[in-house]
């Protein structure tokens, strides 16, 4: 992990949990692992203070602990250092869950992810007590949570072992693959009883099963929207419609997280799909011109491999995410070079190895601005130089030297990325300055904008408010209204940025063999 990463998850950290927390977290991130003595030596802060963040930690999922090899008694703790950044996509994970079952779902994600892990009884109490939502019933809400978990997008933590199986301080956990989706005994009744005040949540039969939002799940989600969207922009809709169906077929008998390639879909099951569950019959008419269509496309998402059942094909995550990864990279230099030094990147990339006279003939560009570009692209580590010796004539002569440009992929998505989280890290410390430099305008805006509703409420003379409303002076409005513009502008930026970082994570799971933190179950 990168330095700018490491700072990325401070300002995060800092932002979410406070300045404690930070600090042990910061701790944890420039070593493997560190036992509790270390971390408060090292932090400075006494142990109870310390053992309070790293339980906010472990509860948030950022933490995980083991028994030290050296002594079975004492944890060690690590940080999970690829799910920090997943605190920046909460509201996304909520607009996704909104969007597949409504407010009531986004209630159940909110709460959870608020909570780190919570119960099932526990988080639709929550739910219930929350003034929004009144007219949802009880069931509704259970309903919904099943469905999610039979979704997949909320998991089961795994349980701690207790009695005559633990004999050991450390806690351990059993990790049991066929019960992180089994549905939780919800008793309504109880439910209803423990709102009354009747009876306690301890009462709950599944209070030993603990639940949380499975983060692959809504990357899953992302990921697929990515390729759907860059066909629809490229192909049209009725060629997203199709490969939606594509990679709903897929993951019938694909591990949604396979690095490389799925395994094979038939024309046929894609045809009888389709036929089942579409109604556009534009589709149904010219789908084997569809699927051709996304076969022969540049960007290369779909391949034909095979003739069997109409032809056998496969989605190529490689080839897909690395299309898309670097055509951001060469909006990238287009944005920072002009369209000139993009031309110039597309032709190495294109040549694998070429020279400087080469260079400028094949992007037709003039030599001396050819020259100035790819050394712009160079000194920036776009583009690299290779260096090729041959020996002079019968071996005694002086070596002569090629020098031919080149391009390390993995290297420069590597280094876009670190630009990325600096950017981020960039853009979360200057939105924290904006707040609290101006936190007493602020404030005194929230404050008066909660007497004017509560006035209106009242049934105030409508005078009488606007003479309390003028309070807040002409030069005061035009700077909050310029402050509030600011921020605005930098939670654009964020999200912006993310969904970059997001594409760019993909290509190091899919095109690389570098460990990404994907896991099937966490």
């Amino acid at each position: 992990m990168s330095a700018d990463y490491a700072h990325l998850c401070s300002a995060i950290l800092e932002q979410c949990f406070g300045k404690v927390v930070q600090s042990v977290a910061d701790c944890l991130f420039s070593a493997t692992t560190r036992t509790l003595s270390q971390i408060a030596s090292s932090t400075n802060f006494p142990r109870k203070e310390v053992g309070l963040a790293l339980a906010v930690l472990i509860k948030f999922r950022l933490v995980s602990f083991e028994p030290s090899k050296s002594n079975s008694y004492l944890p060690e703790y690590s940080l999970r250092r690829e799910d920090v950044i997943c605190l920046l996509r909460y509201s996304r994970y909520i607009h996704l869950v909104q969007t597949k079952y409504g407010n009531v779902g986004a209630s159940i994600a909110e709460e959870l992810l608020n909570s780190g892990s919570e119960t099932a009884t526990g988080v639709l109490l929550k739910c219930l007590a929350d003034n929004e939502n009144k007219a949802e019933s009880a069931e509704s809400y259970r309903n919904t949570f099943i469905q999610m978990i039979s979704d997949h997008y909320i998991i089961k933590t795994p349980e701690l072992i207790t009695g005559e199986e633990q004999d050991e301080l450390v806690p351990k956990f059993l990790k049991n693959e066929c019960d992180f989706f089994m549905h939780p005994n919800i008793d309504l009744q109880l439910l209803a009883k423990i709102r009354n005040g009747e009876a306690t949540l301890a009462n709950a039969p599944d209070g030993n099963m603990v639940w949380n939002l499975n983060y692959d799940r809504f990357h899953q989600e992302f990921r697929d929207d990515l390729m759907k969207l860059a066909i629809e922009r490229k192909l049209g809709d009725n060629a997203a419609e199709c490969f939606r169906f594509i990679l709903n077929i897929m993951y019938n008998t694909t591990d949604p997280w396979q690095r490389k390639a799925s395994n094979q879909v038939t024309f046929v099951e894609i045809k009888q799909a389709i036929e089942r569950k579409s109604n556009n019959l534009d589709l149904m008419k010219h789908l084997d011109q569809y699927i051709s269509l996304i076969t022969d496309d540049s960007l290369g998402f779909l391949r034909r491999v095979g003739d069997m059942g109409g032809g056998q094909y496969i989605v190529d995550f490689e080839r897909s995410f690395e299309s898309l990864a670097f055509a951001c990279v060469e909006s990238v230099i287009t944005e920072r070079f002009g369209s000139k030094a993009a031309r110039i990147f597309r032709v190495i990339r294109f040549k694998k190895y070429i020279e400087q006279e080469d260079l400028q003939k094949e992007a037709m560009i003039p030599a001396k601005e050819a020259k100035s570009l790819a050394y712009n692209l160079f000194q920036e580590q776009f583009i690299h130089v290779k260096c090729i010796k041959k020996p002079g004539g019968g071996g005694s002569g002086p070596a002569k030297a090629f020098y031919l440009f080149q391009i390390k992929e993995k290297d420069t998505v590597r280094m876009l990325l670190d630009i990325c989280f600096k950017a981020l890290y960039n853009t979360i410390r200057r939105s924290n300055f904006e707040k609290s430099e101006h936190k007493g305008l602020i404030e005194k805006s929230q404050r008066l904008d909660s007497i004017v509703e509560a006035m209106k409420e009242r049934g105030e003379a409508e005078d009488y408010i606007a003479e309390i409303a003028e309070t807040f002076t002409p030069p005061e409005c035009e700077i909050l209204n310029k402050v509030k513009h600011r921020i605005k502008t930098l939670s654009k930026a964020e999200l912006t940025l993310d969904d970059t970082i997001f594409l760019l994570q993909m290509y190091q799971h899919h095109c690389t063999t570098l460990p990404t933190g994907i896991q099937k179950f966490k």
